[in-house]
C-alpha cells in the first residue's frame, strides 16, 4: 500500500492509473477509521481495481463552535486497517498542501444542503463540497464511497458533482451497526457505559418508526410524534431535528409519505453530535 502526501504525487498517480486503464474508487475519511469505513473500503475494493483512501480532516467543515483540536486522530491505526481492508493508496495531505496561503476558492451546493444538518451546521456543507471538489479535480476517480448514515452528505456531494460535471458515481453503504444497534462512528469510543444507553435512542426510535411504516402508517405527523416520543424519554438525549425527507433531494415531506424516503435524526448525547437514519 502507498501512502501519498503531496497533490502533485497524488494527481501524477492517478493520471497514470487511469492511463493504464485502471478504475478508481475514492473514500474520503477524516481518519480516526472505525468499522464503518472499513467496511466501505472492502466495497470499493470489490467495485474498482484501485481504492485510495482520503485521511484528511478537513478545516472547512467545523463550525465556529467546533474545536477542530478535539477531532480524533490515530493514523498509524488507521494506515493498518486501510492495508487489512484492501485499500491501494492512502492520501494523507497536509491542510497546506490542500489549501495553500492565500487559497480563496470555495464551492456552495444551494439546494440539497438546506435541509437537516445545513440550518445546524451552516458552514459545513460549504467545507464537505469544497473539499470534494478538490479530491476530484486530483484524483478524477471513477466512484466515491459513502455510508448510508451520512446520507445527506452524499445527497450534497452528489448534486455538486452533477452539476459541475464530475464524471463520477457517488456509491451508498448501508449503515454498520454494532451488535447493541448503535450506528459505527468515530465518537463512539468516547461514551460511557450510561452515554451509550442514552445514544441507543437513535436506533430505537428508528426501528419503531420503520416497523409503524411497514405496518402502513404514512402520516409524517404520527411518525415523526413517535420518534420525538422515545427519545424525549432520555434526559441526556437533545433532539437537533427529527425529519421525514425525500432520500434524494433531502426536501421535507409535509404530506403522506410515498416514494424513496427517509426518517433522519440529529441529536446531542451530552456534548457529543450523533446523526442516524433509515429509508421508509
Amino acid at each position: 500500500m502507498q501512502k501519498i502526501e503531496s497533490v502533485s504525487e497524488m494527481r501524477s498517480t492517478a493520471a497514470q492509473l487511469r492511463s493504464q486503464g485502471k478504475t478508481l474508487a475514492l473514500v474520503p475519511t477524516m481518519g480516526a477509521l472505525h468499522a464503518g469505513q472499513e467496511t466501505l473500503i472492502r466495497a470499493a475494493a470489490k467495485k474498482a481495481d484501485v481504492v485510495v483512501v482520503a485521511v484528511f480532516v478537513n478545516p472547512l467543515q467545523f463550525g465556529p463552535n467546533e474545536v477542530i483540536a478535539n477531532y480524533p486522530r490515530s493514523f498509524a491505526e488507521d494506515l493498518k486497517l486501510c492495508e487489512a481492508s484492501g485499500a491501494h493508496v492512502v492520501f494523507a495531505p497536509s491542510v497546506e498542501e490542500m489549501y495553500p496561503r492565500g487559497y480563496s476558492s470555495y464551492v456552495i451546493e444551494d439546494q440539497t444542503s438546506r435541509a437537516l444538518c445545513g440550518p445546524s451546521r451552516p458552514t459545513h456543507y460549504r467545507g464537505v463540497t469544497t473539499m470534494m471538489a478538490n479530491f476530484f479535480s486530483i484524483l478524477r476517480p471513477h466512484f466515491a464511497f459513502y455510508g448510508q448514515k451520512t446520507a445527506q452528505r452524499a445527497a450534497v456531494v452528489r448534486k455538486m458533482a452533477s452539476d459541475l460535471h464530475f464524471d463520477v458515481e457517488i456509491v451508498m453503504v448501508p449503515t454498520v451497526r454494532e451488535p447493541d444497534g448503535l450506528a459505527a462512528g468515530v465518537r463512539n469510543r468516547e461514551f460511557t457505559s450510561s452515554m451509550r444507553q442514552e445514544a441507543l435512542a437513535l436506533s430505537k426510535a428508528l426501528k419503531v418508526v420503520k416497523d409503524m411504516f411497514d405496518s402502513g402508517v404514512r402520516s409524517p405527523d404520527r411518525l415523526i410524534a413517535e420518534a420525538t416520543h422515545i427519545l424525549s424519554q432520555h434526559r441526556r438525549v437533545r433532539i437537533i431535528y427529527i425529519s421525514i425527507v425525500d432520500a434524494t433531494t433531502m426536501e421535507t415531506m409535509r404530506d403522506a409519505v410515498a416514494g424513496r424516503s427517509m426518517l433522519a435524526i440529529a441529536a446531542w448525547i451530552d456534548e457529543v453530535r450523533l446523526v442516524d437514519n433509515v429509508i421508509l
